[in-house]
């Protein structure tokens, strides 16, 4: 059972949108800032970028659960930790170790990213506003559930070598979301249960076409002649070494 009231819930959101005015202006630059990131081919984008997204989590961590949800949930002090912990994944990714890399992509795996974007940052709010959440008491983008859509658009749409701990958390919360849409009638949110169900069957799909490339390229190995060189393969025989090679560095 939800220990506070949609009341309570919506009251937390203006509190919080007082506070902080115009901060939401620089979130969104922050945001908007990413997105470009993105376009680029610069290692130092990357980074930028993991910087930003670790920025966002701990600002709703520290800022948004334990000063102002704190004040009606218990349940904030954790879930401010979870937060904490997924900013520290971003750092540690994608700035100490260079291990997340961001690019945005064409194709259905960038329209995607590109649409849980858009819904975060413009959807989002307007859907709030047709069902009655209108500024300030409301959920702005900065706060959990547009930014941890915006994370999974960015994670889906232009992140490469995504491993499944990166996305822990913003799963976890997406359940949370849904609880919450359905629960308090943030109906708004569910959009973020859809963007968790949509990283799972994704990321899914994502390994198992590593599988099959790997297969099709171990199924043409480059064996040696008699006398220990490779031998040349033509360039039907390279393609699935190529293609899996390629697709493997994308990751």
């Amino acid at each position: 059972m939800i220990p506070f009231t949609i009341a309570d819930f919506l009251r937390v959101f203006e509190q919080y949108n007082n506070a902080i005015w115009p901060g939401q202006v620089l979130i969104y630059l922050l945001a908007l800032i990413a997105i470009g990131l993105a376009f680029t081919r610069r290692t130092l984008s990357s980074k930028f970028i993991s910087l930003i997204l670790a920025l966002l989590w701990l600002w709703m961590g520290v800022v948004y659960h334990l000063v102002f949800f704190s004040t009606i949930n218990k349940a904030a002090r954790f879930f401010a930790v979870l937060f904490i912990i997924q900013s520290v994944i971003f750092v540690s990714a994608g700035i100490v170790n260079s291990s997340l890399s961001f690019k945005f992509r064409s194709g259905t795996q960038g329209l995607i990213g590109a649409g849980l974007i858009t819904y975060s940052m413009v959807i989002y709010p307007i859907a709030g506003a047709a069902l009655g959440h209108t500024y300030p008491a409301a959920p702005t983008f900065g706060v959990p559930c547009p930014t941890t859509i915006f994370t999974f658009g960015m994670l889906l749409g232009a992140g490469v070598n995504i491993r499944f701990y990166v996305l822990i958390i913003p799963l976890l919360w997406s359940l949370i979301g849904l609880w919450a849409a359905i629960s308090l009638g943030m109906y708004e949110d569910l959009g973020l249960a859809v963007a968790g169900l949509i990283a799972v069957r994704q990321f899914k799909n994502g390994q198992l076409r590593i599988q099959r490339i790997q297969d099709l390229a171990q199924k043409n190995p480059v064996n040696p002649d008699n006398h220990g060189n490779p031998v040349k393969l033509t360039f039907q025989a390279q393609a699935p070494q190529i293609k899996a090679k390629r697709f493997l560095n994308q990751r």
